[in-house]
């Protein structure tokens, strides 16, 4: 076998599994779960199931095999997101309008798009394959973020819904023990972050380099919802001096007073998981809760929140391996392991970071229609590092910087505290 026909077996598999993991995730849904959009931050099901699928027929299908025919030209316009230098996307809050195109002709046209990429792949000529194999990683890395989406949007179009749907009949047994928070110290010093293996990474993750950080001290786990009840117990949804101005007045306005998902009954309480509802369980890490209230918690606490350059710092020999979207439990757990000292850096829940999300010294945006993936949204965004238990395990990296805007909490997020030595 030549070293071409290698690259697109390789490349061929990584599509194949990638793609089908997408359709093992709406599997438990009916056909009317497709087409929900509770919220403009959240998207119907069968859109990303097709925008993902735009993506590959847009980026590669159409530029590259000269003999490929469109399923549908107006999907075009249908499904690209926010690629304004392809075309003028449809408006994304009203995604859920569309009951057509159905389920069925969105699966149609993901099927024709498989084929043809199948067929692509499988005769594609070595210059050709060398210039698209960077645009088919992005799209597959781009469907693995969509595939966390699709999770995470299910989830919240079901929480709104009385009968408090239940997506899988999965809960997680007892883990280890809760291990006691401790802290591990870190020397002040020039360090060196962002990408620079060989393999695949995001423009925004590049390129490595140097910073002076002061001495500080992470801690060894994710705050646990115990600790977070700790705060709500203390009168911490009461208490301004914890509180930016912008969380303080958002707390107000949307009367937060738990994470997203918490209900109290009776006197206890209860969050809303792809189970269904069940008692919090007080050793997970706290998750579903914004930039804002994990700043408050940290404040409440007496540390604060790190920098994304010292978390990156402090997990770099810390191996990736923990509860990822590859379980298909999509809730954090009990089991605490460690490695280097550390528990749960990587999966269960996203950590926010006190770093704004703003380019590194030296990067650049890539050229063209794909230079809008990353760059244009440093603005009002926080970093938050290490994935979740929707993120699947090929997807993460040390280096990976996700990013959502301060009071967004849908996402699976939580706290990893920080403080100065």
């Amino acid at each position: 076998m030549s070293i071409t026909e290698q690259k697109s077996t390789l490349l061929l598999k990584s599509y194949q599994q990638i793609r089908a993991f997408s359709e093992q995730i709406i599997a438990p849904l009916e056909p009317e779960d497709f087409v929900v959009q509770s919220i403009p931050d959240v998207s119907p099901p069968k859109w990303h199931l097709a925008h993902t699928t735009w993506f590959f027929e847009t980026f590669i299908l159409i530029p590259y095999h000269s003999t490929y025919i469109r399923f549908n030209e107006t999907f075009d316009y249908l499904f690209n997101s926010y690629y304004e230098t392809h075309g003028k996307p449809y408006p994304r809050h009203a995604r859920g309008l569309l009951s057509r195109p159905s389920v069925r002709e969105i699966i149609e046209y993901r099927q024709h798009v498989d084929k043809s990429m199948f067929n692509f792949l499988d005769n594609c000529h070595e210059n050709t394959l060398e210039e698209i194999a960077p645009i088919l990683e992005i799209g597959l890395h781009h469907e693995q973020q969509h595939q966390e989406l699709l999770v995470t949007d299910i989830k919240y179009n079901f929480s709104i819904n009385p009968l408090k749907p239940i997506y899988h009949d999965k809960r997680n047994e007892p883990g280890s023990s809760l291990p006691e928070m401790d802290w591990i110290t870190f020397q002040e010093g020039v360090v060196e972050t962002g990408y620079s293996d060989e393999g695949f990474s995001f423009d925004n993750e590049r390129p490595r380099h140097k910073s002076w950080l002061d001495a500080y001290a992470i801690a060894n786990r994710p705050v646990t919802n115990g600790e977070y009840l700790d705060f709500i117990e203390d009168g911490g949804y009461q208490e301004p001096a914890f509180w930016l101005s912008e969380g303080w007045t958002k707390i107000k306005d949307d009367q937060w007073e738990a994470p997203l998902y918490w209900e109290n009954i009776d006197g206890s309480w209860y969050t809303f998981t792809l189970s269904g509802m069940k008692k919090v369980e007080l050793d997970e890490p706290v998750t579903h809760i914004s930039f804002y209230e994990a700043d408050a918690f940290a404040r409440w606490s007496g540390k604060r929140l790190p920098t994304e350059t010292e978390w990156e710092h402090a997990m770099k020999n810390v191996e990736i391996d923990g509860n990822f979207a590859d379980n298909k439990m999509f809730h954090p757990d009990r089991d605490y392991h460690s490695c280097n000292q550390m528990y749960k850096v990587f999966g269960d829940v996203w950590e926010w970071t006190s770093s704004p999300y703003t380019l590194y010294p030296g990067s650049k945006p890539l050229e063209g229609t794909l230079g809008e993936y990353n760059a244009k949204f440093m603005c009002n965004q926080m970093v938050l590092r290490g994935g979740s238990c929707t993120t699947h395990s090929t997807h993460v990296r040390h280096s990976y910087r996700n990013f959502f805007h301060p009071d967004k909490r849908w996402q699976y997020s939580g706290i990893r505290l920080a403080r100065d030595e």
